[in-house]
């Protein structure tokens, strides 16, 4: 299986509709008349995680040449890629099921945003342990690579339902102030959660080794350099936070400000994925 920039859009999508999800469970189970951030959220969920897989299925240089493939993967109980698409599957239906009842305007149960929920973070985490399925990357293979994952899902799922409210003028978004929170916890999690990427990367023993420092050179001093550093540190680290400060300090929130915040936590959160899945070098490269 070759592994492109295609499968970074694939891991993006299915993170960030599980972020999508986690906003709209958790908005409807701690503030249920929050009714916009709910829909927004329901709506991104299924929909990017469908059209995540759809990447995946069509990609020929995946080696799904055949797309009807992906749905046989299950077959096979003891693959990681069978769970996944277990996962992904139930998680695209129990998501699908929250967007039907709150298009008809019905109350989505309690049991169906608690069993998303779990199902996203199942999901998120995915993403992060489906690298760690392809032999011969040592950097895919570092145990924090799926809690680093499900941060960046978190932070890109709020992001897409917070750009939305914002960008439309809802004030909903104030009224859960943990998300003031997150917007400065999330990307300084994320990049302490980079920092031990690279530290254990360095410290690889064995036949890994060569290849596990090579990847991590390759992103700050190689040929992903700039990426890493402008794209990924600077426009999905250092901006979301930069313009939440300068936000905050204003008397009124700018819905310009919030909007360019939420798009930069965006970039980064597909940069990161793009920089792990290009620039790392297999042990026989």
């Amino acid at each position: 299986m070759v592994w492109d920039a295609v499968i970074a859009c694939y891991l993006f999508l299915a993170g960030m509709g599980a972020g999508a999800f986690a906003l709209a469970a958790l908005a409807g189970l701690m503030k249920p008349e929050l009714k916009k951030i709910r829909r927004v959220g329901y709506i991104i969920a299924p929909i990017a995680v469908a059209v995540g897989c759809l990447l995946l299925m069509v990609d020929a240089k995946g080696g799904l040449f055949n797309p009807l493939r992906f749905f046989f993967i299950v077959s096979n109980l003891q693959s990681v890629m069978s769970w996944g698409v277990i996962i992904l599957c139930l998680f695209i239906v129990v998501s699908g099921i929250a967007l039907v009842l709150n298009l008809m305007k019905k109350e989505t149960p309690k049991a169906i945003d608690i069993i998303g929920l779990v199902l996203a973070v199942c999901t998120a985490a995915y993403t992060g342990v489906l690298l760690g399925a392809a032999p011969g990357f040592p950097l895919w293979n570092i145990v924090v690579m799926p809690l680093l994952f499900i941060v960046s899902a978190t932070s890109s799922g709020f992001a897409s339902v917070l750009l939305v409210a914002h960008a439309t003028g809802s004030e909903e978004p104030a009224a859960l102030p943990f998300l003031k929170k997150m917007a400065y916890i999330l990307p300084a999690l994320e990049a302490v959660l980079v920092v031990v990427l690279f530290v254990v990367a360095m410290m690889t023993q064995g036949s890994g080794a060569e290849a596990a420092v090579a990847s991590v050179m390759n992103m700050v001093a190689g040929s992903y350099a700039p990426v890493f550093w402008v794209g990924f540190v600077v426009v999905g680290l250092v901006a979301p936070v930069a313009l939440e400060v300068l936000n905050a300090r204003k008397a009124s929130s700018a819905k310009g400000l919030a909007v360019a915040a939420e798009a930069c936590v965006l970039v980064g959160a597909f940069l990161l994925r793009f920089l792990v899945i290009m620039a790392a070098v297999p042990i026989f490269g």
